[in-house]
């Protein structure tokens, strides 16, 4: 059974950085495309972002291009969300999802797997 475990939120002021971290396990990591997915209060989920089991190609929500980047360390079995000059409306729960289908994941229309999400606050 796969499992996501994301790390690394927490409360930080608009135009600051933080590093999100999901590990995965139970399957093998290399086969999944991964994404990051966020959902805030009163909002309905949203995809944020996705990469390719190699890493190579990785796309993005047109509300997070050129501030968010996604990585993946196939021998960590780790993919990361790398957050640049937040915003407030940046503020959300952050959740990690795994799907062999890549395009599942770019499209917003869900994955296999889930983690339990990390809290991002950001303040004015």
């Amino acid at each position: 059974q796969v499992q996501l475990v994301e790390s690394g939120g927490g409360l930080v002021q608009a135009g600051a950085s933080l590093r999100l971290s999901c590990t995965f396990s139970g399957d093998t990591f290399r086969e999944y495309g991964m994404g990051w997915f966020r959902q805030a209060p009163g909002k309905e989920r949203e995809y944020v972002t996705a990469v390719s089991w190699s890493g190579v190609s990785s796309y993005y929500a047109d509300s997070v291009k050129g501030r968010f980047t996604i990585s993946r360390d196939n021998a960590k079995n780790t993919v990361y969300l790398q957050m640049n000059r937040l915003k407030v409306e940046d503020t959300a729960v952050y959740y990690c999802a795994a799907d062999k289908t890549l395009s599942r994941l770019r499209v917003g229309e869900g994955a296999d797997y889930w983690g339990q999400g990390t809290q991002v606050t950001v303040s004015s």
